[in-house]
C-alpha cells in the first residue's frame, strides 16, 4: 500500500495524495473502480529514478468533488491546476484507462509542461471494438443505473476481468477500492465522467496528431475490454510514439506485472530525459 496524505486544493478541497522518491516528476493517473493504489506495486519501483506523484482524481478515491465537468477536457484542466499548486512545470504523465484520456488531451493541449506519456489499457479510438459490457454500456447509457443500484456488481465484474485468475487482489487493496468506490458522491461522480467521456470520445483522435511528446504506448495483450487494436490506431496517429504489447497482460497490470512493467517504463523515461539534456 501506498502511504497517502490528503491536500487542501482549490477551494479548499481535499486531495489524496502518495509521494515516493526524488528527480523529475512523474504523475500517475487511474482509472475506475480503483484509485491511486492501482500503482502501489509501480510506483515505489519507479522512484528509484523518478520523483512519483499518484493522486486521486477529484470526485474519486478519497478526494473531494471539485466544482466543473467531467470531460477528458476538464480533467486535463484539474491537472494542469494541480501542476500549479505543486510548482511543477514539467512533467511525464504514466495513465491507465480513464486516466488516459485526460493524459492525452493534457499532452497536445499543454505541450511546453509535458515531458513523456505513457498510455495503458484506455478507451481511445471511438470506433474500435470493445468488450460486450462496455459496448452495452457506451449504447445504452446504463452506467448511471448500474452504478447507483448495483455498485457491488460492478466492482466484483472489474476485479475479475482485470485481472488473470490466478492472481488474488490483497486484500488492504481491494478494501482501500471498495470503500472509496462504494461512497455515493463517488460513483455519482464516475456516472457524470463516463457520459463526459463517451460524449467527448468522437472528439478526442483531434488531439492526437498535435501531441509533440514522446509518447509510450504500453498495451496489455488480453485487455478484455480495450483490445490492442486502440493501441494500434493510437500509435498510427500519434507521432513519435512507439508501441509494446505486454504478452498475456490483463487491464490491473500494474498490480501485478510491476517488475516487467518498471524496466520498460524507466527505460523509456530515462532515455527520452537524457535526450532531453543533451539537446
Amino acid at each position: 500500500m501506498l502511504t497517502t496524505t490528503i491536500e487542501p486544493h482549490r477551494q479548499g478541497k481535499s486531495l489524496r495524495v502518495a509521494r515516493l522518491g526524488t528527480g523529475p516528476p512523474l504523475i500517475c493517473l487511474h482509472g475506475y473502480p480503483d484509485n491511486l493504489q492501482i500503482w502501489s506495486e509501480l510506483a515505489p519501483a519507479l522512484s528509484a529514478s523518478h520523483q512519483v506523484i499518484a493522486f486521486d482524481w477529484p470526485g474519486m478515491g478519497y478526494s473531494e468533488v471539485w466544482p466543473g465537468g467531467a470531460t477528458p477536457e476538464h480533467q486535463a484542466e484539474r491537472l494542469l491546476n494541480l501542476l500549479d499548486d505543486w510548482q511543477l512545470e514539467r512533467v511525464s504523465l504514466l495513465a491507465l484507462d480513464m486516466g488516459g484520456q485526460p493524459a492525452l488531451t493534457f499532452a497536445a493541449k499543454y505541450p511546453e509542461r509535458t515531458g513523456s506519456l505513457v498510455i495503458m489499457n484506455s478507451l481511445v479510438i471511438p470506433d474500435e471494438p470493445t468488450s460486450w459490457e462496455i459496448t452495452l454500456l457506451r449504447k445504452f447509457g446504463w452506467n448511471r443505473f448500474l452504478l447507483r443500484w448495483f455498485p457491488r456488481a460492478v466492482f466484483h465484474r472489474a476485479v475479475r476481468s482485470f485481472l488473470p485468475r490466478e492472481f488474488r487482489l490483497p486484500p488492504e487493496i481491494r478494501a482501500d477500492f471498495w470503500n472509496a468506490f462504494r461512497r455515493p458522491e463517488v460513483r455519482s461522480f464516475v456516472s457524470k465522467m463516463c457520459a463526459g467521456y463517451q460524449g467527448r470520445l468522437p472528439l478526442l483522435p483531434k488531439f492526437y496528431g498535435q501531441i509533440q511528446a514522446p509518447t509510450l504506448i504500453l498495451w496489455a495483450e488480453h485487455d478484455g475490454h480495450f483490445p490492442p487494436s486502440h493501441a494500434v490506431q493510437l500509435h498510427q496517429q500519434v507521432q513519435s510514439s512507439e508501441l509494446r504489447i505486454i504478452p498475456g497482460g490483463r487491464h490491473w497490470m500494474p498490480l501485478y506485472r510491476s517488475g516487467e512493467l518498471e524496466g520498460i517504463i524507466a527505460s523509456f523515461l530515462t532515455r527520452h530525459e537524457m535526450a532531453k539534456e543533451e539537446c
